[in-house]
């Protein structure tokens, strides 16, 4: 289906109210209509939404927990545990009880605040990273229990997110250092090593990488930027997946002149969506033009730009992982949290 021949339109489906600071995540459960969502108020709702009206609203507040902001949330593959990570220099995780969630475990060890929190696809590592520049991955043991596998130092400055590759075991993380790093452990002992940095030696981003994202397929991935620029990058991972070793990440080509202010978020939807939202208020969605030119390679056309989708800064933007309902969940600086439906116009 080619989506630029369709007349679609963000449609603004529900405001969801309640946060009394900032939003700065938004996570969809991948297996039930459940959203998550944390703040500068120091807990994190979660969001529900009704079989027969359809509407979302608050089933629960975490709270008492935090001390400080909650700066991320991430459910783990089975949408059974919820992981948050706070300025408070914890990550909590917690367990969806039914008609409760209840905190089983608290992680600590990063020296200051935790920016970012991410599960591997088999749910049997997490990964944390901090202000303090390194990245931890936790071994999920099974009873509760979290044992630090490996702290790793390599970026220079406050790393901004991690987030696993969706069907291969290697950990990716960004930084106000302005580069991208891959960690990828050889063999099975799990001794993780930085295997690639990309930076603006191999046509990176000129300024802090705040978000990164892959395709459905774990090919391509996408990155954002202060530099105003989104930024695809491609691997050949049927070479990793077939152990002939660690394949590298190539730049394939940028996206600007869409934002004129900081890309804070981007989101790669199972439909080959990208969605991007940014600090002029604005969320962009982009395509794939199909059209690979063997000298500059694949390009990228924006689908459609809606402004003013807050009042303010967008700090988050993702797609949920049904890809009938085409919903994506936006959560800003005016303390939002909006779900938007992709809807083609007659």
């Amino acid at each position: 289906m080619d989506l630029m021949e369709k007349n679609l339109e963000l449609i603004e489906v529900q405001k969801l109210e309640g946060h009394t600071d900032r939003v700065w995540n938004a996570a969809w459960n991948p297996v039930s209509p459940i959203l998550a969502s944390c703040s500068g108020d120091n807990s994190v709702r979660i969001w529900e939404q009704s079989s027969l009206s359809r509407s979302w609203s608050c089933k629960t507040v975490l709270e008492e927990t935090h001390t400080r902001t909650v700066r991320s949330c991430s459910w783990s593959p089975s949408g059974k545990l919820l992981a948050t990570a706070s300025f408070d220099g914890t990550t909590a995780i917690w367990e969806d009880l039914g008609d409760e969630f209840e905190c089983i475990s608290t992680l600590e060890g990063h020296e200051n605040e935790v920016k970012s929190v991410s599960w591997n696809a088999s749910g049997s590592y997490l990964a944390t990273c901090s202000r303090d520049k390194s990245v931890w991955i936790w071994e999920v043991l099974g009873g509760n229990e979290y044992d630090c596998a490996s702290v790793l130092n390599g970026h220079t400055q406050d790393v901004k997110m991690v987030l696993w590759h969706p069907t291969l075991d290697v950990l990716f993380s960004c930084s106000y250092d302005n580069t991208i790093k891959v960690w990828w452990s050889e063999d099975d002992d799990g001794d993780y090593q930085c295997v690639q940095t990309l930076d603006e030696s191999s046509n990176g981003h000129s300024s802090t990488v705040w978000a990164i994202s892959f395709n459905a397929a774990g090919d391509k991935m996408v990155t954002c930027s202060d530099d105003l620029t989104l930024k695809i990058w491609g691997a050949d991972i049927s070479m990793m997946h077939s152990g002939e070793g660690y394949a590298p990440w190539t730049h394939l080509c940028t996206l600007s002149g869409y934002h004129d202010r900081t890309i804070f978020s981007t989101h790669w939807s199972s439909e080959d969506i990208i969605a991007s939202g940014a600090g002029d208020d604005a969320i962009g969605l982009f395509v794939d033009s199909k059209q690979h030119d063997p000298v500059n390679g694949p390009s990228f056309n924006l689908l459609l730009k809606k402004e003013k989708a807050h009042e303010m800064d967008i700090n988050s933007v993702q797609w949920s992982s049904s890809k009938e309902s085409r919903l994506l969940a936006s959560a800003s600086d005016d303390g939002m949290v909006k779900i938007w439906q992709l809807e083609t116009i007659p």
